[in-house]
């Protein structure tokens, strides 16, 4: 790709997991990358440099995106090293599985804080200065079809975030910008199999028709497309990256 109009995104919640993993695949793509992070400098600082040890370009910014102020400062940063952002990756999240019932009001508040508003957040910046012909990717979740005991709060979060996919979509008519969301299964990621035992986590892989777990190179792969020249044409949709479990 051309360095004088190379494409910029922005992945937040990058320097780990699925993050990680996409945060490389649009680097191996072309894009500069901003390696998005909340408290993980170290980690962050780790893929900026696979990135360039690859012949890439990146920058670690910190930001909690549940804070609107941070989410300006990381999109600023974007445009002073780049000079324009073209590709929002919404992939900072949190899940914390309880009941309805057992759901104490701190652990609704956080999930609601960084799921849903951070999502707007981000959002709401990116619809403000993202460049003719961006990419808004957002990640919902196939909880949100699943719909299991447990995941109340996380599953509503997510189906916020898919509302305001297609709604955003619709609003930037006429800017050549697409918001689509991603909504993975289970994914062989350090967050999700820690603490979980063998036999679930064997049960849980087979529940797709392809019976293995997704790999956070699986769902890096389903953002590279919309981000890429080949999804030009996907608006206002939720792709449920899961290898058929719903």
């Amino acid at each position: 790709m051309n360095n004088s109009h190379q494409k910029v995104a922005i992945v937040t919640g990058s320097s780990r997991g699925i993050g990680a993993a996409i945060a490389l695949r649009l680097a191996s793509d072309g894009f500069a990358v901003i390696v998005n992070y909340a408290g993980s400098a170290a980690a962050a600082q780790a893929v900026v440099a696979r990135i360039e040890q690859a012949g890439g370009k990146a920058l670690a910014v910190q930001g909690d995106v549940s804070n609107a102020e941070a989410v300006r400062v990381l999109f600023d940063a974007a445009e002073a090293e780049y000079g324009g952002i073209d590709i929002l990756v919404n992939n900072a999240g949190i899940m914390a599985t309880t009941t309805v019932a057992d759901t104490d009001d701190d652990t609704f508040d956080k999930q609601i804080a960084i799921n849903l508003k951070g999502s707007f957040n981000t959002m709401r910046e990116a619809a403000k200065r993202l460049r003719s012909g961006g990419r808004i990717i957002n990640f919902s979740s196939s909880v949100v079809g699943m719909l299991q005991p447990g995941y109340g709060t996380y599953a509503a979060t997510k189906a916020g975030v898919e509302a305001l996919t297609s709604v955003l979509a619709k609003e930037l008519r006429g800017r050549d910008i697409t918001v689509n969301a991603v909504a993975p299964g289970p994914t062989a990621t350090d967050l999700f199999l820690n603490g979980k035992p063998q036999e679930l986590v064997e049960r849980l892989s087979r529940m797709a028709p392809l019976e293995r777990l997704g790999q956070p190179q699986d769902i890096a792969a389903s953002v590279a497309f919309l981000a890429g020249a080949d999804g030009s044409w996907i608006n206002g949709q939720t792709l449920r990256a899961n290898g058929g479990v719903i």
